[in-house]
């Protein structure tokens, strides 16, 4: 039986890389795209450029609202209450549908940018709250977040579907949890390692920490984020090896992202 799994990038967060054409030789190489819309980065011109690139190559689309911290890129967490929250993720959402529609495109998928969305894998408060903002813009769309995190549960509970996300080019501690940015290591340093990594996550379900230890990681989607260095490398290389092992790439179809 053949394994499948989605692979996605986080793009539209850096002006340059979408005029040079960086993010648009990511969105050649992944499934689905995570399209900044306008909290922590991205703007109107980027939102319809990108649109317009997954619309040529067949990608799904996915909103990837944050803080509204463009100065901290939204990596810092912004004290925010949950109604605040929502009004901000309706509005970014609601923005990237209405550029996708005019292009004769859909947003089929949320994922919460950096410190939001930490913070709604952890805090019930935040997860419902980007919940209602989903929900208020189309009840359809997929929520996607870190894979064992309680945030999934909590969008489970208010009857949303989900998509559970690892990380190809992350560290992870034993405890599931990614290894913070602010420490040595959270990065993989090589390609060639986080290739590997996505492929142990693909066929084995599983990731090995730093010191050994196995972590069991039951993924639908993997992730390379875009603004680390030699990314458009680190997702050919991803995509190579996964190819090579047999595992088939395509994004999750929201009829079939998980409930429970």
């Amino acid at each position: 039986m053949s394994v499948a799994i989605d692979f996605n990038c986080d793009l539209g967060e850096d002006p340059e890389a979408v005029a040079s054409g960086r993010d648009d030789g990511l969105a050649a190489v992944v499934s689905s795209l995570n399209i900044a819309c306008g909290g922590h980065a991205g703007d109107e011109a980027t939102m319809d450029h990108l649109v317009r690139v997954a619309r040529e190559l067949g990608r799904t689309i996915g909103a990837h609202p944050g803080y509204p911290d463009r100065a901290n890129f939204g990596r810092v967490a912004v004290a925010m209450g949950g109604a605040e929250i929502e009004d901000s993720v309706r509005a970014q959402v609601e923005a990237l549908c209405r550029i996708a529609r005019a292009r004769g495109a859909a947003v089929t998928f949320v994922k919460p940018h950096g410190a939001l969305y930490h913070a709604a894998m952890h805090q019930r408060e935040v997860a419902e709250a980007i919940a209602r903002a989903a929900r208020a813009v189309d009840a359809g769309l997929v929520l996607v977040g870190q894979c064992g995190m309680p945030g999934l549960d909590w969008w489970r509970a208010r009857g949303m579907k989900v998509a559970a996300e690892a990380f190809a080019d992350r560290r992870y501690e034993p405890d599931g949890a990614l290894r913070p940015r602010t420490k040595a290591g959270a990065l993989l340093e090589t390609p060639e390692a986080a290739a590997a990594q996505a492929v142990d996550i693909a066929l084995a379900r599983g990731v090995s920490t730093k010191n050994g230890a196995r972590v069991e990681v039951r993924a639908d989607t993997l992730c390379v984020h875009a603004d680390t260095p030699r990314s458009l490398d680190t997702a050919r290389a991803v995509r190579s090896s996964l190819e090579s092992a047999g595992v088939l790439i395509r994004p999750f179809e929201s009829g079939s992202a998980r409930k429970q």
